[in-house]
C-alpha cells in the first residue's frame, strides 16, 4: 500500500511541475478554479499521515473524519450533525451541522439556544448521552446517560428516553436522504440537516392524519360520553359526522 500510494504521489508531482512549466513558458493566466484545483493537489502532495486538518475529497473539501467507534465502522466521512428531539413525541425540534469535527460538549450550547429559538420556550431539562461531559451548560439540567449520582427517581426513568433519538436518526438517513449530501459547501451541508428534519416531522404528521379519520370518531363519541353520561343530544349525529 505504502509503495503503490508513494507512486501515485510521484505521478501527480510530475503533472503538477510540468503544468507550472507550461504556464510559465507560454504566459498563461488561470482561472480561479484551475488555480484552487491546483492548490488542492499541492495540499493533497503535501499533506501526510500525521497531518492536520487533512484533504479528504476534492469535490467537497469540507469533509471531516469522524471517528465512530463501531466495530463495523471505525470511521465515517462527512460533516457532524446534531439533532434534538421532544422527550414524549419524538418531534425534531432543533437539527445543525457542525463542521470541523467539533467536541460534542461544546456543541451543546448552541444547539439548546437553537431550540429555544424555533420553539420560543427554553427547554428545562437535557438528556445526552456521554459524548456530551463537561459541556459547560449551567442554565439548564443537563443528565448524562449512565449518570446514578444526584439524580430523582422521577428524573431517572426519563433518562432511558434518550435512546429514543437514535431511530429517529436512522430515519433521517434512510428516509430523509441524510446518509449523503448532494448539496455543496458548508451551507449546502446544513441546509441538507434542516431540510431533512423538516420531512421527519412532515411524514409524522401526514402519518397521523392519514389515522385521523378513524381515530377522529372515536374520540368524538368518548367527548360525548364524558360531555352527556346519562343522555345524549339530539342532534348527536351531526356532531359525529
Amino acid at each position: 500500500m505504502r509503495k503503490a500510494i508513494k507512486q501515485v504521489k510521484g505521478f501527480l508531482g510530475r503533472v503538477l511541475r510540468d503544468i507550472d512549466r507550461q504556464v510559465k513558458r507560454q504566459g498563461l493566466t488561470l482561472t480561479q478554479k484551475q488555480e484552487d484545483t491546483l492548490n488542492q493537489a499541492y495540499r493533497l502532495l503535501k499533506q501526510t499521515r500525521q497531518s492536520k486538518n487533512k484533504l479528504y475529497s476534492l469535490h467537497e473539501p469540507n469533509v471531516d473524519c469522524i471517528s465512530k467507534g463501531k466495530a463495523h465502522k471505525r470511521y465515517e466521512f462527512g460533516v457532524k450533525a446534531s439533532i434534538a428531539v421532544t422527550a414524549k413525541e419524538s418531534f425534531i425540534v432543533g437539527a445543525r451541522s457542525y463542521p470541523g469535527n467539533p467536541y460534542d460538549g461544546h456543541t451543546l450550547k448552541d444547539q439548546l439556544q437553537q431550540v429555544e429559538t424555533l420553539t420560543g420556550k427554553k427547554p428545562e431539562t437535557c438528556f445526552v448521552d456521554r459524548g456530551y461531559k463537561g459541556s459547560g451548560v449551567e442554565d439548564i439540567k443537563v443528565l448524562v446517560t449512565g449518570q446514578k449520582r444526584g439524580v430523582p427517581k422521577k428524573e431517572k426513568r426519563w433518562m432511558g428516553r434518550r435512546n429514543s433519538v437514535e431511530p429517529i436518526i436512522g430515519h433521517l438517513k434512510s428516509d430523509g436522504k441524510l446518509r449523503r449530501c448532494f448539496l455543496k459547501s458548508i451551507l449546502g451541508d446544513a441546509m441538507n440537516v434542516i431540510l431533512s428534519a423538516c420531512g421527519q416531522n412532515l411524514r409524522k404528521l401526514l402519518k397521523w392524519l392519514y389515522c385521523a379519520p378513524y381515530i377522529g370518531p372515536f374520540l368524538r363519541r368518548l367527548w360525548l360520553k364524558i360531555i352527556f353520561p346519562t343522555e345524549r343530544p339530539k342532534n348527536s349525529m351531526a356532531l359525529l359526522a
